[in-house]
């Protein structure tokens, strides 16, 4: 009966039970996860969300959410179980007002996010949250997990894009709090409950969210490095000089410029010779081409750049842009991948790498390091790919003590296990051993109050 209810509910274009259409739906990105379902139900409105969330409540029935499923957490795949039903966001995809003069636009869970992206700057608006995957991630799953992308060092991550939701909670009741004030003290922020919390509390589908002025001229710049501690040297150095103008900054190791020259066509290094570290940074410059410039012969007189840049226009830009976001795609070429994607204090970025490095070394000698990440927000992707040749099912099994021992490493500086991705199902034993009693106590405490028969995304994050 539960199967009908929903097919009811949602209508005929609105379900499948077909293994074909479910399968990249079952399966996380990488393949490493594969789950099973009673049914895939697209609800194309709130209402229709609340009414499939209220009748798997009633029957005691896990409702796993799900937007693009770009995670590498596992938090958008059901169980193996086949008893839960997975709720595709997918077909939520309207963006419903844009007020340029408010400066904010409202736009629903499923809306792609270069989407959002193209439909700010038709208002002559800018929308910052940048990802790799903006061709097909959600805005919905952006939110669960407070991604982070390009530019948080000038806007911050997802959680601070957002000036109001609209939920449906576990018993299938709509909060709507669709607010566009930047001030508003009346009560707890409630809104901040549902940023990163993966679904398990309520199930964002629609979101009031920041539009900024369009940065205008922009200078895009690859600099050489010796050494990743000059990484946070420069940083500090041209924010000095150039405040928030700086968009993002991006480090970058040598390994990950030869993996995509290797795989993917037409991504040639920007330099001839070979350096240990690069740096790809976005400047806004207002018309003002000499302040990037003078910030490199700075650099350069500094001795923290050896060498340096300056896209000649856009289509360079890009190019340089490809390189950047085409490592995730190259790894996958060179087989089986331990993923970290850890966030350290900014400072520390150097300190982590060094010892990171030798860390690995002592452990995986064979092993190949594959870091680049934000080092405007500490966030790095702190990857390691097998040995060449090696058999990677294996690799994979024998990399949980490396895992173990960089989040060790991780956590002993200040850090955090998780920055960008949530924790899903492959990081709950982690947030379990590196988070205090209180602070999951404080956790299993909202959820056991909010979703008390645990039917939203459950085994996911607690």
């Amino acid at each position: 009966m539960l199967l009908e209810n929903l097919q009811a509910i949602v209508g005929e274009k609105g379900w499948s039970t077909d293994p074909v259409v479910l399968e990249p739906h079952l399966t996380e990105r990488r393949g490493r996860l594969r789950g099973e379902t009673l049914i895939m139900v697209s609800p194309n409105s709130t209402a229709q969300v609340a009414d499939v969330v209220k009748t798997c409540a009633a029957e005691g029935v896990g409702v796993v959410p799900q937007g693009g499923n770009t995670g590498l957490c596992g938090g958008a795949i059901p169980d193996d179980s086949g008893t839960q039903v997975l709720l595709s966001l997918s077909r939520l995809n309207t963006i419903r007002t844009i007020d340029a003069s408010d400066f904010s636009i409202v736009a629903e869970a499923g809306c792609v996010l270069a989407d959002i992206q193209d439909a700010a700057r038709s208002a002559g608006r800018f929308f910052p949250l940048s990802l790799t995957a903006e061709g097909s991630c959600q805005i919905g799953g952006n939110l669960s997990t407070n991604a982070g992308g390009i530019n948080v060092i000038r806007y911050g991550s997802a959680r601070q894009q957002v000036l109001g939701l609209e939920v449906v909670l576990a018993d299938g009741t709509i909060w709507n709090g669709l607010r566009s004030l930047r001030k508003d003290t009346a009560g707890y922020d409630m809104k901040q409950l549902f940023l990163g919390s993966e679904g398990t509390l309520g199930i964002i589908t629609a979101a009031t969210l920041k539009l900024y002025p369009e940065p205008g001229d922009t200078a895009t710049v690859f600099a050489a490095l010796e050494s990743s501690h000059d990484a946070v040297q420069l940083l500090g150095r041209m924010r000095e000089r150039l405040s928030d103008r700086i968009q993002a900054f991006e480090l970058i190791s040598d390994r990950c410029l030869r993996f995509v020259d290797r795989h993917i066509p037409d991504t040639p290094p920007p330099f001839d010779g070979t350096h240990p570290w690069f740096v790809l940074c976005e400047i806004a410059i207002g018309g003002q081409t000499s302040i990037v410039e003078d910030a490199l012969a700075d650099a350069i007189e500094k001795g923290l750049i050896s060498d340096a840049i300056i896209a000649k226009n856009s289509a360079e830009s890009a190019r340089l842009w490809r390189i950047r976001h085409s490592i995730s795609e190259a790894q996958r070429f060179e087989g089986a991948n331990l993923k970290h994607d850890i966030s350290v204090p900014i400072g520390r970025i150097g300190q982590f790498l060094t010892e990171g490095e030798k860390l690995v070394k002592s452990m995986m000698p064979a092993a190949r390091l594959v870091a680049f990440g934000h080092v405007g927000d500490g966030n790095l992707h702190y990857n390691i790919a097998q040995p060449v040749g090696a058999d990677g099912a294996r690799f994979l099994q024998e990399g949980i003590a490396v895992t173990e021992a960089v989040y060790d490493l991780v956590v002993e500086l200040g850090g955090s296990i998780s920055a960008e991705h949530g924790i899903g199902v492959f990081k709950k034993g982690f947030l379990k051993h590196y988070r205090s009693a209180t602070e999951l106590e404080l956790m299993q405490v909202m959820k056991t109050a909010m979703d008390p028969q645990n039917t939203l995304n459950p085994g996911k994050v607690i």
